[in-house]
């Protein structure tokens, strides 16, 4: 495992650097990949941050917004360093990779899941997010915070945590949300921004998506299908799979809840979430994928009915 040492001494031999995370990205994959960028370019590094997907919508409010590339739309410069932030894998960084061709690669995630793919690997487990990774690795080397850094660290921090609820809250994780609070932050505002409420026009559908959830083995685990055409009728910004996790997760007896949504006819998206001891980064690791212990994802090349067969039956298994 590498030091926060480690980290500054390979960034400070390179001078042109890609940053990137895991497709799909979520706040804290966004917020560090952003905070990271935003960092290195003060430094005076040529810093391109790329993805595979484009940045969400509704994270178009974040510090830096416009410099989120998706990698279908932009070539990138010549680099000799990559600095991959939230994957747990290199997979994870989806047709990035393939821009990667030797450079010395830096590899920044707190997921149990993580294999160590970098040439330097700072990889806490016991840190709620990727985020706060970098506010200790930012302090390490006297960074200077700005009201921008600290939105972005207060975002990933807030979003990875379920909003300070869930277990990967530590003291730490208070500790440093009120040195980020000093930057006069408003809490209210950025809940209202990174949560946000149901659109009107969204009501009725996202009613009956909830209404098509399959309650199955032994009333312990929720399965939400969504087809292509489903979650392209609903307005562009809103967090449709969220939602569906907050209000599914909060019903009694509820061990998982599994999303597959269709992104074509063979490949099918899992997002995974879980209540008390189920480990669901463990579950998509059997898809190939990963995460957190209560949060993971993974992809499949079947189906919608197909994929809820083989991943229902895998949690058949581990129930």
């Amino acid at each position: 495992m590498s030091s926060f040492k480690n980290v500054w001494s390979e960034i400070k031999k390179h001078k042109r650097i890609l940053v990137t995370t895991h497709h799909n990205p979520d706040a804290d994959a966004a917020c560090s990949a952003l905070a990271m960028t935003l960092v290195l370019k003060k430094m005076g590094k040529i810093t391109t941050l790329v993805d595979e997907d484009a940045l969400p919508s509704w994270l178009d409010f974040l510090p830096g917004a416009k410099t989120f590339y998706k990698n279908a739309d932009i070539k990138p410069p010549v680099f000799d360093l990559v600095i991959a932030l939230d994957c747990g894998d290199r997979l994870r960084i989806g047709g990035v990779s393939k821009l990667i061709n030797g450079q010395k690669l830096i590899n920044i995630d707190h997921h149990i899941s993580n294999d160590l793919f970098g040439d330097v690997n700072l990889v806490l487990l016991k840190s709620s997010s990727t985020c706060e990774i970098l506010f200790d690795l930012f302090r390490s080397a006297k960074v200077k915070l700005t009201k921008d850094l600290a939105v972005l660290l207060y975002a990933g921090i807030m979003t990875d945590t379920g909003s300070f609820r869930y277990d990967n809250t530590t003291a730490k994780t208070h500790e440093i949300i009120v040195e980020l609070m000093r930057f006069g932050l408003n809490p209210a505002d950025l809940y209202q921004r990174l949560y946000v409420g149901i659109p009107s026009s969204d009501i009725k559908k996202f009613i009956d998506v909830i209404h098509s959830a399959d309650l199955v083995l032994k009333n312990q685990v929720y399965c939400v299908m969504l087809p292509k055409k489903v979650v392209d009728s609903f307005s562009k910004g809103f967090d449709l799979k969220e939602k569906i996790f907050g209000f599914l997760r909060s019903v009694e007896g509820i061990e998982v809840v599994v999303i597959l949504h269709e992104i074509a006819s063979h490949l099918t998206r899992i997002n995974l979430r879980s209540q008390n001891d189920f480990d669901v980064s463990q579950l998509a690791s059997l898809f190939q994928g990963g995460g957190h212990r209560k949060a993971a994802g993974a992809k499949t090349d079947v189906g919608l009915e197909e994929s809820k067969k083989k991943i229902l039956a895998a949690i058949r298994r581990s129930l």
